[in-house]
């Protein structure tokens, strides 16, 4: 006969199933459940990067067709011009950027640019500074005193300021913020329409007033001010804070007072930047008039060109270049004397010191 306390002892010293499992789950062994979650989050990862590889295979393929289609319409675009077609006379051009850089030798051994030649074409065709400008006063010599440069450059001038105040009027007017929507499109569409022009077809449309010359090329730099300009006065108004505006209107504020000082005020710097970024274009616009008989730099290169004075020719692109590098330096100083977190710099400091910045930049 077994003892009773034996028995009992037996099935207290027996483990349970469960007990077994919590002490191999408690060992670091891996219960059931722990290995379908497991198994779980495999299927998951595999499904997940299944799916990026999928996503890449597309974003190939659809690089792939987007090039393809670009390169048809290049090729495409390269018939329309006739480049397959045309005979490319690589001999006369090579000769004539030869001519474009007449050489010299130096010290009698050093070949090197001709560069007095350039020089003294300049000083003959006042190119750059004209003598007999007639004075600051009774000959309105302000311009003239730069010769054809300064004409290059009225003309860009003169334009930009006689197209401001409309591209002011059609900016506003053409904002949403003042303008109701579809009215305000009147001014959108007319400002539109005068982009889609050129600036050198307006030159011809202006040919019957005033003739081919420089008034000709001022009004059509003046109504392509209009477009460009106005253009971006209403992209500014459209991007501007409402806070303001909500109190000029708490305040009992007339419409035009909203607009003036609760819009207006708050791009104004900008409006003055963007001007002087167009200011910059039309001088080059001033230039590419000029190619076309308008007058100043253009026409003098649009002379040398026909007669086949490739150095001539060349220093006047020389002057182009010092003047459009002369006017982005104004017009650069300018806008960063406007924004107040940028470091200010004197005249001095800008030319002088622009060694130095490259280096330091060079070293960053």
């Amino acid at each position: 006969m077994s003892h009773p306390d034996a028995s009992d002892d037996n099935e207290a010293e027996t483990p349970d199933e469960s007990d077994v499992d919590a002490v191999v789950s408690t060992d670091g062994g891996t219960s059931p459940g722990d290995a379908a979650g497991g198994l779980q989050t495999d299927e998951r990862l595999t499904e997940k990067f299944e799916s990026i590889r999928q996503a890449r295979r597309r974003r190939a393929i659809g690089g792939g067709v987007v090039l393809a289609f670009v390169g048809f319409i290049f090729v495409q675009g390269l018939n329309a011009i006739e480049i397959f077609t045309e005979y490319l006379n690589w001999g006369f051009f090579g000769e004539s950027l030869r001519n474009f850089f007449p050489m010299r030798e130096y010290f009698g051994t050093i070949p090197f640019v001709d560069v007095g030649r350039y020089f003294a074409y300049i000083r003959d065709e006042n190119l750059l500074f004209n003598p007999e400008f007639g004075g600051f006063i009774d000959g309105l010599g302000i311009f003239a005193i730069f010769g054809e440069a300064g004409i290059t450059l009225a003309m860009g001038v003169v334009g930009t300021i006689l197209g401001l105040p409309f591209a002011l009027l059609f900016g506003v007017l053409g904002s949403e913020r003042v303008t109701p929507f579809p009215f305000n499109f009147i001014f959108r569409g007319t400002m539109s329409f005068i982009r889609s022009i050129p600036a050198l077809v307006w030159t011809l449309i202006f040919i019957p007033l005033a003739g081919l010359g420089p008034v000709a090329a001022t009004l059509a730099i003046m109504v392509d001010t209009i477009g460009n300009l106005g253009r971006l006065f209403v992209d500014e108004l459209e991007e501007i804070s409402d806070g303001p505006i909500e109190a000029m209107e708490t305040t009992g504020a007339s419409r035009p007072q909203t607009i003036v000082f609760g819009m207006l005020s708050q791009v104004k710097t900008s409006f003055i930047a963007w001007t002087l970024y167009i200011l910059e274009i039309n001088v080059r616009i001033a230039v590419t008039v000029g190619v076309y008989g308008a007058g100043g730099l253009g026409q003098v290169v649009e002379v040398q060109q026909n007669l086949l004075n490739w150095a001539n020719m060349m220093a006047t692109l020389l002057c182009i270049f010092l003047l459009i590098i002369t006017v982005e330096l104004f017009s650069q100083r300018l806008r960063a004397r406007l924004r107040s977190d940028e470091e200010k710099m004197g005249w001095r400091e800008l030319i002088f010191g622009f060694p130095n910045r490259m280096a330091e930049s060079a070293m960053k």
